[in-house]
């Protein structure tokens, strides 16, 4: 059982930047694809980013593409996403999730393992 553990939310203006990270529990955590996704008020949960187990590959949602980039460090069982040239409607909140060897895919369903989530908000 993976446990995720999301940390580095809060408030920030538009233009900032912010990091996020993602601890997990699992030893093994090297063999797991991370994802991030962020949820708004009233909508559907979606993609931000991805990085394979290896961390040969990253995939972006397209409307962070450019300000967004997920990393992980393996040693630390920790993946991040920082977040530059915030914009209001960056604000949700932002989820840690892990498939085991999988690809970086888009789809929920495809990730197995999901934290509590933290709170971004980015005002204006």
């Amino acid at each position: 059982q993976v446990q995720l553990v999301e940390s580095g939310g809060g408030l920030v203006q538009a233009g900032g930047s912010r990091r996020l990270s993602c601890a997990a529990s699992e030893r093994t955590f090297s063999s797991y694809t991370m994802g991030w996704f962020r949820q708004a008020p009233g909508k559907e949960r979606e993609f931000v980013a991805a990085i394979l187990w290896s961390g040969g590959s990253t995939r972006y949602a397209d409307s962070v593409k450019g300000r967004f980039t997920i990393s992980r460090d393996n040693a630390k069982n920790t993946v991040y996403l920082q977040m530059n040239s915030l914009k209001p409607e960056d604000t949700a909140v932002y989820y840690c999730a892990a498939q085991k060897w999988g690809g970086t895919s888009p789809r929920l369903n495809e990730y197995g393992y999901w934290g509590q989530g933290t709170q971004v908000t980015v005002s204006s």
